[in-house]
Parts: C-alpha cells; structure tokens; sequence
C-alpha cells in the first residue's frame, strides 16, 4: 500500500484503517508512505501507522536542504511532496509546477522506496491517490496489478485545469497527462461515492469504462460514538490552557484564548472539522453564522477544529473573524484522530460547508457521535445526510440558506438531538469498517496476482 503524502489529512485516516482492515481479513500489508519527523507525532508516519508494518519516507531532510524539490538523499527519505493545491508560499507547491526534472527525482526516490519495501514480491499495489508513485510502480514494477483509490483533491486539480488552465500552472497539461495515464493502468479504481464516480469518467481524459470504478464509502473507526465530556473543561484545556489555533505563518499556539472568553461557550456550540482549503468555504461558513446569530434565541458559538499549521487558503479563518469582529467563533486548532471524539461530543452540530467533497468521513464521525451534520447538497455529503431526518442540506455557495440552517439548529434543541439521535442509528449501520473491510479484502483477491487469496467479488455500493 503506497500514500505519497505525510499523515495529515482524510486519506491518510483511509489508508490506516483500510490497512488495518485488510489485515483483519487475512492479507499481508506493507504501508510505504510520507513522514514528517519534524512536526510531533502527529505526523510522523510510524506514529501515525503503529501496528502497521510501516516504511516511513521521510521529507524533513528535503525540507531542510536548500532545495527541497531537488533533494536527493538517502533510503527512507525523498525530495519534498507536491500537492494538488495551489497555496502561496508552501512547502508543497502544486503538481503544475514540477518541470520533468523534479519530477524525475520524485520517481526515482520512491522506485527505491518501493523496491526497499520487496514490492515486487507483492501480489497486489493498493495505491491511494494518483501520484509519482503509481508512475514509480509503472516502471519498476509494471508486472504487479494496481488497485487505485481516487480521493477526490486530485479531480480538484483536473476541473481546474479543464476549467483553463490557471496562471502560473505552467507544466499543467503535462500533469493532468500523467494522471490520466495511471488511473488507465489501474486494474480498478475506488471512488467513495457515484458523484466521485462520475467526476472522475468526467475529468480523466481517457476513455475509461465505468465498470472499472468501484463506489466504496470510508468507515469510520469505533472510537467514534457517545460519551459525557466536562464541555467547560474540555474547550478550557484546548481553548486557554493548551492553546493550538494559529494565525498565518506564526506557530500553533499564536491565537489563544482567556477564561471569560468561554461564557460564549455556554449554550450551543456550532463544530467544523477539517482542513482550510478554500473548497471548505470557511470565510462563506463565518459570515452566515454572523447573520445567524442575530436571530438566535439562546447564545451559541461556532469553533473550528482543524487546518494543519501553515496551511490554508484565501482568507484565513482569524481574518474573516477579525474582519467580522467575533467574539464567539474560535479556532482550536490541529487535533489528533483519536482526540476528535472528545471533540464532537463537547459540541451540539457539526457545520461542512465544502462545496467539492467526494465523500466527507468527518461527517459521518460527527454523525456517529450522535451529531446532526449541517452540509451541502452535493456530492458525497447528499448521500450522508438525510434532511430533515439527520441533518440539514442546503444548496452550495448560499450563506443565507446556510443561515437559515444554523438558526433552525440553535433554536430548536429539541429537533436538533432527534436529528442526532437518528444520525448515530443511520451511520452503524451504514459505515461500519467491518463490513467494508471485508468487500475491500474479496476485492483485492480478484485483482491480487496470486491464488493466495481467492474470493468472488461481492457487490460493493
């Protein structure tokens, strides 16, 4: 199993439960992915990944060379990660502006990694994203089949190129070139919902047969469910004590918190999760809740939970605060996996604005702590959530349906716990890991090319 990226975001909370999954069902897994060991635990892969066999590739020597891109050490590290966003100043610039030597030196660095890790022994590579090291195993291993799964920011990247290519992206075509031709070698891709499904036959150009798809929806993990949580407490310890939220480009810790400014935590409390790309919609999320909270009846305060530090784009979450001049939004900042639980159950709705999300995990870890969700009627979000019955759905781009949402959610507690109530029924049985762990295993012993593992393929949806 191969993850290009260093764990900070869904796919790699996918990636290590689907790994743990396969395990459980009989398959050996070997986890070649990115790690930070400059960040803390969080992000350094054989924290992230324990319990997997894991080999970290790790990025910190690349970032502190004097050029990252153009980094070439030893076994176990590799030039610095591209990404599928477009953020000034970050350490991972945009695919579109890898030239073909950077783009060398990353298939070279993870051919070694792959070859280091005896893929060419495996009977299956399950490669999460389209990225250099589905071309790394094109090369070094073109005899090992290669089950894909799309997570949906690399078809960001591709609708924005189809869409006219943005300036500054001057290697663009090259790239969605590439792309297109690794998800062509893939014997089957997984998408996380049939709008992803048909996003991707859309952007990918080549002629694909939708048969090759194959919609399997993220699980959550079990830790994910109700429990009594000193809210004061808890938002007193992340908010005052321990404070995590950062402004740009200063250090988590940089925005904080003092005691009085937790009496606006007393009534309802509005949760997003995630990270601060601008397909988030977070400036939109903060001026509908400030033309909302005019119209509330008791008091509520929106928090977000999130952004991994130095990352974000547009306008910053603290601006759109500061512009506004809230005193009741506040930014907690980046959280472990296992910490958010904690989260969701100090909170009364979990608020996901997102107007381009395949799928939308957080949503449904919300939903199985008993939240109701409040999100866009698009996308992989449409088939989580059931409005009126566990959440509310609103169109996307609309601040004042969302609003409106936010109004019916604080002023009818009552409705609002039915709603969360229902979302925790809704979610067991629908996403549990077990059971997508197990069609995930039959899968890949239809594809695996050995007779070590045969099953038929069961429908998966």
């Amino acid at each position: 199993m191969g993850l290009y990226f260093y764990p900070r975001g869904g796919s790699a909370h996918v990636c290590r439960s689907i790994s743990a999954e396969l395990e459980r069902n009989g398959i050996e897994v070997t986890v070649v992915v990115g790690s930070r060991s400059d960040l803390g635990e969080h992000a350094l892969a054989t924290s992230f990944y324990a319990g997997r066999d894991v080999r970290p590739v790790d990025f910190t020597p690349a970032l502190a060379s004097d050029a990252p891109l153009r980094f070439d050490g030893p076994a176990g590290t590799a030039p610095m990660h591209g990404s599928y966003e477009d953020r000034p100043a970050a350490e991972d610039p945009i695919f579109s502006s890898f030239g073909d030597e950077d783009f060398e030196l990353q298939v070279a660095a993870w051919s070694r990694e792959l070859e280091l890790a005896d893929a060419g022994d495996a009977d299956l590579l399950y490669l999460h994203h389209l990225t250099p090291i589905n071309e790394a195993a094109a090369r070094a291993f073109p005899e090992v089949p290669v089950l894909g799964h799309i997570h949906g920011t690399e078809l960001l990247m591709l609708e924005r190129i189809a869409a006219g290519t943005p300036a500054g992206w001057k290697y663009a075509e090259h790239w969605a070139e590439r792309i297109s031709d690794w998800a062509e070698r893939c014997e089957r891709i997984i998408v996380n919902s049939p709008e992803g499904m048909k996003r991707a036959v859309s952007v990918l150009d080549l002629d694909l047969d939708p048969g090759r798809f194959v919609c399997v929806p993220n699980g959550f993990d079990p830790i994910f469910a109700p429990r009594q949580v000193d809210r004061r407490a808890h938002w007193r310890r992340h908010l005052v004590e321990q404070p995590q939220g950062w402004r740009p480009r200063q250090a988590p810790g940089s925005v904080g918190y003092e005691e009085a400014d937790l009496d606006a935590l007393s009534g309802t409390i509005l949760l997003y999760t995630g990270r601060f790309t601008e397909v988030k919609r977070l400036p939109l999320l903060i001026e509908a809740y400030a033309q909302a909270r005019e119209r509330f009846r008791e008091r509520a305060a929106l928090v977000f939970v999130g952004g991994h530090p130095g990352e974000w784009e547009g306008e910053h979450p603290i601006e759109t605060i500061e512009r506004l001049g809230l005193s009741d939004v506040f930014l907690a900042g980046w959280h472990s996996h296992e910490s958010l639980p904690d989260f969701f159950n100090a909170a009364d709705a979990l608020v996901h604005p997102s107007v381009r999300e395949q799928f939308g995990l957080v949503i449904v870890e919300a939903m199985a702590c008993g939240l109701p969700a409040i999100a866009v009627d698009r996308g992989g979000p449409a088939t989580i959530v059931d409005d009126p019955d566990t959440g509310w759905l609103v169109p996307p781009d609309n601040a004042e349906a969302l609003a409106n949402a936010l109004v019916d959610a604080v002023n009818d507690p009552g409705a609002r716990r039915i709603r969360g109530q229902s979302a925790r029924g809704e979610v067991v049985g629908r996403y549990g890991w077990e059971r997508i762990g197990s069609q995930l295993a039959e899968l890949a012993g239809e594809l695996s090319s050995s007779s070590a593992v045969e099953s038929p393929l069961a429908p998966i949806g």
